[in-house]
Formats: C-alpha cells, structure tokens, sequence
C-alpha cells in the first residue's frame, strides 16, 4: 500500500551535464559520456533505494531532455534544421529539430539504460516515454503536415520501443503527456488514441504521466495565471477513466487542483504527486500523510501510489535528494496511519 516512485527525470550530477538546466550540455564526450550516464543511473538508484523508493527508475540520466531523448534514435528527423518555435500552446519557447522524412527507429533507444537498472536491482521498475501529444507540441514538422498523422506516425514507434523495454524486464511503462494539460479538446479527439496505440500488446503495467510541468519560471508563472481553481483534469478524467491505461500520474502537493475530481478516476490505479517540484522547501512526513488522508476521501486507499509532481531534472541535486528521502519517509508514515 502506498508504494512510491519517481515521476521519472532526477538532476543530473555537475560532472556529467550542465547544472539546474532543462536542456543542459553534456560536459563529457564519447566513451567518457556513455559511461558517465552508466555511472550517474547507478548512483541515483542506489538513492533511490536508500530513501525507500518502491519502484525505481533510471532518473532519465542518459537523455539531454526526456523528449529529444527519444527523437535521436528517429530516422527522418533533421537535428541540424533546428528553429525556435512556441510548446505547450505557447508557453514558452524552445529551440526544436524538424521532421523532414517518413519516421522509422533507427535503432534500439533505452535497452542500454533499462538492462542496466534491471541488472542492478530486483525492484519493480516504471521507466518513462515521451507521449505522442507531447513529442509532436515538442518538434516543427516539414514533412507530414497534420498533427494527428505525426501522432499515430510516433505512437507506433513508442510501441516499438515500449514492447522492447517490457522484454528488457520494465514492469511499468509510462507515457510522459504534459501536453494533455494545454489541449484539452485533443485528448479527447485523439490523445487517447495515440496513446492507446503507443501501449498496444503491451503485458506489463501501463501508466501516463499529466502535470503542470517542470518546476521552471514559465511554468510557474502559467500555473499563477490559472486562478483558484486548476480544473484542467475535469476535461480529460472521464477519458482517462475509460482508456486501457493502468495508472495516471498527476500534480498535487501544492496545487490548486480540486481532490474531488479525482473520483473521475474510477477504476484507475493513481500516481499522486506528494512532492512539489517547484520549491526548494522539503515536504514534511507529516504534511505528505495529511494529503494522503485527503486523497482517500476520493481514491481507495489500495489504488494510491505517491510520487513526485513531475521530473526533478532541473533541480538542485541535494535538495532532490533529501525530496527523495521525505517521499519515503512520508509513505512509511501514511502506512502507519491509514494502513
């Protein structure tokens, strides 16, 4: 009961890429690099381990960002016709690559990482993959011409990758939809579809992750710009309830988001976000279990994981670690309560 996990991305150590960076430079080169992602995925598990985390992740150590991560493994995308161009209906700008040809896997993209967690730990495993929605918000299109086509073109090589990962020894694998906070009318359309085709075959567990994105200043001040009340779920919930994914992962320490529109999840096992990926300030056991208490107003006790709000990618390492520790140690005390 209340077992924990990650959203997915963890800092990454100063020696290997560019500190408190979204899209940070990698400081190392060739063999160098590829070990040092080997040896920054260890450590952070071993963290993870230590502060009781029940289902671990690779902290997304190998990726200069949890979607290009992807796209460098995808045929017909152009890295060096990068433009500038407004994500997340225009929240904030980011310098992307283009879609230039008919997209195919060029090669395998995370067998490294997840044979790597799986060899070093007999924990469940959830590890994370850029949504269609979110892959196509994410990169400029010269090629397809219709965000839907791209869509279902990318969902079928996240399967590809997905049915690989669940063979490499994944228990869970999640799709990472931040998208599906900003179009809201789209999900409905076809978010779900792509994320359904994205998922098809799979065995294992199935989880999305939707939140009001990475503890960034654009994200900061979009969430202060959306009133008392952050009502955006209540458009997608009922869809999610009735879509073949497991487990949704969403934001809720610290949020404006209504408890109650929770109970839109019926049947859905649910990821709630205790850790607030916005604050340097470390969440208490003590205000983790209140929510906890909170949420099971709305969720059956035996439904609830706890989890970060979102990636901790861009934040201070120390302060990530000791987040890690409360998570833990506010699950063992939720459990000693309510358990």
């Amino acid at each position: 009961m209340f077992q924990t996990a990650i959203a997915g991305s963890l800092p990454k150590p100063s020696w290997l890429a560019e500190p408190g960076r979204l899209w940070p430079a990698w400081r190392l080169e060739g063999e160098a690099l590829a070990e040092g992602k080997q040896d920054a995925t260890l450590a952070w598990l071993e963290m993870q381990e230590r502060a009781g985390i029940d289902i671990v992740g690779d902290g997304e150590q190998s990726r200069q960002h949890f979607v290009h991560g992807f796209l460098e493994a995808v045929e017909g995308i152009d890295f060096g016709r990068k433009v500038r161009m407004g994500i997340r209906n225009n929240r904030y700008e980011a310098l992307v690559p283009t879609v230039v040809g008919p997209l195919r896997l060029r090669e395998r993209v995370h067998q490294t990482e997840a044979r790597l967690v799986r060899a070093h730990t007999a924990r469940p495993i959830k590890f994370t993959l850029p949504g269609p929605m979110t892959i196509v918000d994410t990169i400029a299109d010269a090629h397809y011409g219709d965000r839907v086509a791209l869509a279902m073109a990318f969902a079928e090589l996240l399967n590809e990758e997905a049915r690989a990962l669940e063979a490499d020894g994944v228990d869970i694998v999640q799709f990472d939809e931040p998208a599906f906070n900003v179009y809201l009318d789209d999900v409905v359309g076809w978010g779900i579809e792509a994320l359904h085709r994205a998922a098809a075959g799979l065995r294992c567990r199935t989880a999305v992750h939707i939140c009001y994105g990475y503890g960034v200043q654009a994200n900061i001040d979009w969430k202060a710009s959306l009133g008392s009340e952050w009502r955006q779920y209540e458009a997608i919930f009922p869809a999610l309830a009735a879509s073949r994914i497991d487990l949704v992962s969403l934001e809720c320490m610290n949020a404006r988001v209504p408890l109650q529109l929770l109970e839109l999840l019926r049947g859905k096992d649910v990821l709630v976000g205790v850790i607030d990926v916005a604050t340097e300030q470390v969440e208490t056991p003590e205000a983790i279990a209140a929510l906890v208490e909170q949420v099971m107003r709305y969720v059956p006790r035996e439904r609830i994981y706890l989890c970060t709000n979102c990636g901790m990618a861009p934040m201070r390492r120390d302060v990530a670690i000791a987040k890690l520790a409360a998570l833990g140690a506010g699950a063992r005390l939720a459990r000693e309560r309510f358990g």
